[in-house]
């Protein structure tokens, strides 16, 4: 009976975070921009989940979550399914940059302990809508004031120093719109990371596309970036045509490649990818693709489609909680045969979990 409980358990959290819950309280999420926006974070025991709040798939889910006491009920159905603690709304946001600028416009608190911030709020795609990402907002929080442009070295190093003396953040998470050529722009997130490094002494995840030029690996990593991530969003072909139709003109194999020589620098478990399930994918062919990134070394870092409002997949279904399920204990068992873990990545979106619910497979 335990194990059927707990395995239980484990349904409705995959189906909570895929489908959200309707509920009031004082931050209710971030509207618009990269990442994950549209969503708060909850902590459930040790775990940080971060759970859809306000997009238009929310509003068809079965979950609730009302205020009780110091914390939160979750309910399913009307019934009382768990409990959990908010994730107060950080403390560094009260704070400005040392040139006039809300921290908060600066980077942002994701899940429980990790700063993030899209440097480059700009995507040289993005303005083509034929080139775009299609589950991509990056130009509505700036476009709504939420944010600046370009942040500088001096602005992340000065919050992140904020938000690790007040709010106990304990990693750091750079990443940025493409831009052309895209060595330049990763050039500028390393500079970017070796001033955080300096000032605050966190680690620090940047991210990026398959540069031009991969002795960038070894320059990067001179200027103290501790971990990589290089997105592929999907390893399915149809499907990286259909939704990425910018990126996927860059090649699986070049990603693979890209993969390859980061590892060598970086060493195993310190290089990641997004993988975005619930865009039609093949299964099977997503998780060969999966174990082949693990065997070199690469954490695919699985995470269910959120719509997101103004985009062309706002309106799309997120995916089904079994499905879910599968691919994250076949995943775990990859990783688990190569002794990997979110916990061996020092920074980044894997390293803060709170996206996906296999942190609590592995």
């Amino acid at each position: 009976m335990k194990n059927e409980a707990m395995a239980e358990r484990l349904r409705d959290l995959i189906e909570l975070q895929s489908f959200g819950a309707v509920g009031t309280c004082e931050e209710m999420g971030r509207k618009g921009g990269a990442g994950p926006s549209g969503a708060k974070t909850f902590k459930f025991g040790d775990h940080a989940l971060m759970v859809p709040t306000l997009n238009s798939a929310v509003r068809e889910s079965r979950f609730t979550f009302e205020a009780c006491g110091d914390g939160f009920v979750i309910k399913k159905d009307g019934q009382v399914i768990e409990t959990a603690q908010e994730v107060a709304q950080p403390r560094f946001y009260e704070r400005s940059s040392s040139d006039g600028i809300p921290f908060r416009k600066i980077a942002r608190l994701h899940g429980s302990d990790c700063l993030a911030s899209t440097v480059i709020q700009e995507c040289v795609r993005y303005n083509d809508t034929r080139m775009r990402c299609r589950f991509c907002s990056i130009g509505t929080s700036l476009e709504a004031g939420g944010t600046i442009h370009t942040k500088t070295p001096q602005q992340l190093a000065e919050a992140a120093v904020a938000a690790r003396d007040l709010d106990g953040v304990t990693h750091v998470t750079l990443t940025s719109g493409t831009t052309e050529p895209v060595s330049d722009g990763v050039r500028y997130l390393g500079q970017c990371a070796a001033a955080v490094k300096e000032a605050s002494g966190l680690p620090v995840q940047i991210q990026f596309e398959p540069p031009e030029d991969p002795a960038i690996y070894d320059y990067l990593k001179s200027l103290g970036v501790d971990d990589v991530g290089i997105h592929i969003e999907s390893f399915d072909p149809v499907v990286r045509r259909r939704c990425t139709p910018g990126k996927s003109t860059i090649s699986e194999a070049a990603y693979f490649k890209a993969f390859e020589d980061a590892v060598a620098v970086f060493g195993r478990n310190r290089v990641s990818t997004y993988v975005i399930l619930g865009l039609g994918e093949d299964e099977a062919l997503t998780l060969e693709q999966c174990r082949k990134a693990v065997e070199i070394g690469v954490y695919p870092f699985l995470v269910p489609l959120r719509p997101v409002d103004n985009t062309y997949m706002a309106k799309v279904k997120p995916p089904d909680a079994e499905y879910l399920q599968r691919m994250y204990l076949a995943v775990a068992q990859m990783l688990k045969e190569k002794d990997m873990s979110a916990d061996g990545c020092a920074a980044g979106c894997a390293k803060c979990k709170a996206c996906s619910i296999l942190q609590m497979i592995e």
